[in-house]
């Protein structure tokens, strides 16, 4: 999938015309793309839709016209569309009150390297570890503390890829970190978008 261009963001008055029925479409989009992993742990695997509604989104709350303005939002998030044989996700920690992330986030650490996927048969199964996406990472890690928002990416081998689309057993979506230790089965429909991915890219 080709990377976002400026000729793909609409001025914020176009925007503004096409909004409601954008949004409603990604918000479906998103409901395929977001995996739940334990109670706090949310990946949303991004494709080029939902990273050009965060991108119009921005622009429309911060009032971003110029067209040096929009490609630094084009720098940021284009690396978040995979490409064929990759998966890209935003990572978040969903915690709602103070006194959770006083808990979690220190807790948390070094969660943004403990995300893999788990598919395949039974006799042959396939484990990909995250890779977190290392211009983030410079801005978000820390050794103290995580940070609620982290940006993975998961590079499959041609013969991986091949096992995914097989199918033939679920994919499951893990959590491996010491202090979170939990696991999601995929949906058909998930399963669906994240084929689409890595045959044809985001």
């Amino acid at each position: 999938m080709a990377k976002l261009t400026l000729h793909d963001i609409t001025d914020l008055r176009a925007y503004e015309r096409e909004r409601a029925e954008f949004r409603a479409e990604v918000i479906s989009l998103k409901k395929k793309r977001r995996i739940h992993i334990g109670p706090v742990v949310t990946l949303l695997f991004e494709n080029a839709a939902t990273i050009r509604f965060q991108i119009q989104e921005m622009a429309r709350a911060e009032k971003i016209i110029s067209d040096d303005g929009i490609e630094t939002e084009l720098r940021i998030y284009n690396p978040l569309i995979p490409e064929p044989g990759s998966l890209a996700a935003t990572m978040f920690i969903e915690l709602t009150s103070d006194e959770q992330l006083r808990e979690w986030l220190p807790k948390l650490v070094g969660i943004e390297h403990a995300i893999e996927l788990r598919f395949g048969l039974a006799a042959t199964p396939v484990t990909v570890a995250c890779v977190v996406d290392p211009d983030h990472e410079k801005q978000l890690t820390r050794d103290q503390i995580t940070a609620s928002v982290h940006y993975i990416h998961f590079e499959l081998t041609p013969d991986q890829v091949a096992a995914f689309v097989a199918g033939g057993g679920p994919v499951i979506a893990a959590a491996t970190h010491p202090a979170y230790r939990h696991e999601t089965e995929l949906h058909a429909d998930s399963v669906a978008e994240l084929t689409s991915d890595l045959l044809n890219g985001g």
